[in-house]
């Protein structure tokens, strides 16, 4: 594609949602409008928002250079992605948090957690934990828009970064959730259309028929590294072997870790407050099952299946691809993989597009991240410390929730700026933090809320403590990954963890969520009396 045609298209795609950012700010008339889009939103619309919030530049870059490298079994998470983070979170989670969240009027997840446990304190804790740890993910989704904006127009970080966070800033301080999510709607449109067409050119690409491809991609085992055997790597169509250590990662990190995390992350369960009635809920789950299939299934599908295209192009597996560096060879990144793919073996013009599909995904899942931080500090913890009627707390807040809005984007910047040559070692902690966090802190106390009335607020405030703290200190001094990237065991103890062997490998998330929902259960049970 020409430079001018290039630069036309995104102006267009900017133009397009600086149109609907304004759209959103001439139909948000009060605090309601601002924070849950009025409760009145369209089903399709609030279905094409919470699958362009689930899925984030990460999703696509990252996972799709994981599944190039531990193969089809990263499909178990698309499954998981589609049956929890839909249809589970839709029919059993989402329909019983619309109607309680109707009934106490709530408009966020903390005020939600708050007003079913009649607990201020959990509230104050959960929009705490909402705004101290949901910046180091926005960090992280941020860079990866970052960097596609970097390599498409050739500007300097800075700028691109500058320019990035100015976009959405706008967007989400003018027009609040409807802003938000008539945006998502027309990112979760360009991601949708982007991945039928990457899928369909990769075989025209290849050659290869869907069952051909498949049983080439099988016939490459023999081409697995020697390193890669030893961790149990068995082939990009195989499960790695159980218990070993590609299997530890793949299973309880990838597939369990963020299958299960996304039941309870804050900017997603708001959404469901955002439309009128459990039936226009059920509307949205079939929207958001083709959607996640489609954008999900198919960069796992297609990055595992790019070991084909490498290997009849450049001889090698994509992990094993060298790339100029400054003029330095060196092997590629697992979240290079995907970029440079698409540079190699897609049409010109596509790069474009992707760059485009890139920066939705990154945008999407942004401006509800901004959104969710804003709502935590302006409206749960300053509105709680003011006090007063709800309905007066929401019209004082509105102006400090928007100011808000800013301080979150500021810390966010901040953070993908300071990390910015450290990017992908961030984007992974930052990841695996909030992940594990809002499904150990905040799950049990949510699915109690919905579906056990014993449980008690004291039950729900030690279960999120317990949760939290159990996955803070995996995550410094039992989980290698996190632990060696922190070393601050390694400096204590002079050991990257304090347990070595198959525990090292377990993902935090795997003993933090069973000892929160053990608490719940037990601290409730010795305080229903009281």
């Amino acid at each position: 594609m020409e430079g001018f045609a290039m630069y036309a298209v995104v102006v267009v795609y900017f133009l397009t949602v600086a149109f609907l950012g304004y759209l959103g700010y001439k139909k948000t008339k009060d605090s309601s409008d601002f924070l849950i889009g009025g409760g009145k939103m369209n089903p399709i619309v609030m279905a094409l928002s919470y699958g362009a919030t689930f899925i984030s530049a990460s999703a696509i870059v990252g996972f799709g250079g994981v599944a190039a490298t531990f193969g089809m079994g990263i499909q178990w998470l698309c499954f998981l992605n589609m049956f929890i983070g839909v249809v589970i979170a839709f029919i059993f989670f989402g329909r019983k948090t619309r109607q309680i969240g109707a009934k106490f009027k709530s408009s966020t997840f903390a005020e939600f957690l708050g007003s079913c446990y009649h607990s201020d304190k959990i509230r104050m804790f959960v929009a705490a934990m909402i705004f101290i740890w949901m910046p180091l993910y926005a960090a992280a989704v941020m860079r990866g828009g970052v960097f596609f904006m970097q390599e498409i127009f050739g500007i300097s970080f800075d700028l691109a970064l500058l320019v990035f966070t100015v976009i959405i800033a706008s967007y989400v301080i003018a027009g609040g959730m409807k802003g938000v999510m008539y945006t998502d709607a027309l990112q979760a449109v360009i991601m949708f259309i982007c991945m039928i067409f990457l899928l369909v050119w990769f075989y025209k690409e290849i050659g290869m028929g869907f069952s051909e491809a498949n049983q080439a991609l099988t016939d490459l085992s023999d081409q697995i590294p020697e390193d890669l055997k030893n961790q149990g790597h068995q082939g990009w169509t195989a499960m790695p072997v159980f218990g070993s250590a590609r299997w530890y990662t793949l299973v309880t990190s990838l597939i369990f870790g963020v299958g299960i995390g996304c039941l309870a992350q804050p900017q997603l369960v708001i959404r469901f407050m955002t439309v009128d009635s459990t039936k226009q809920l059920n509307r949205g789950v079939f929207v958001g099952c083709l959607f996640i299939f489609i954008t999900v299934g198919v960069i796992y599908h297609v990055g595992s299946l790019s070991n084909i295209f490498y290997m009849l192009s450049q001889g090698c597996i994509a992990s094993d691809v060298q790339i100029d560096d400054g003029g330095v060879l060196r092997t590629i990144k697992s979240d290079e993989i995907i970029p440079n793919f698409i540079g190699s073996a897609m049409p010109m013009w596509f790069s474009v597009i992707f760059m485009l599909c890139i920066l939705s995904a990154s945008m999407s899942t942004l401006s509800a991240q901004f959104h969710t931080m804003a709502a935590a500090a302006g409206y749960d913890i300053y509105g709680t410390w003011l006090g007063g009627r709800k309905r007066e707390r929401k019209e004082k807040t509105t102006v400090v929730i928007r100011l808000a809005v800013l301080i979150s984007i500021f810390l966010s910047f901040v953070i993908c700026y300071y990390f910015q040559g450290n990017a992908s070692q961030i984007i992974a902690l930052s990841t695996s933090i909030f992940m594990g966090i809002c499904a150990s802190a905040f799950l049990p106390s949510y699915f109690c809320a919905l579906y056990w009335k014993k449980a008690t607020k004291q039950g729900a405030y030690a279960s999120m403590w317990v949760g939290t703290i159990v996955t803070i200190v995996g995550m410094l001094f039992f989980h290698m990954k996190e632990a060696r990237l922190v070393g601050l065991c390694n400096k204590l103890f002079g050991s990257d963890v304090l347990i070595s062997g198959d525990f090292a490998l377990v993902d935090p998330i795997c003993y933090a969520f069973p000892l929160s929902a053990i608490t719940i259960y037990v601290v409730s049970k010795l305080t229903q009396k009281k």
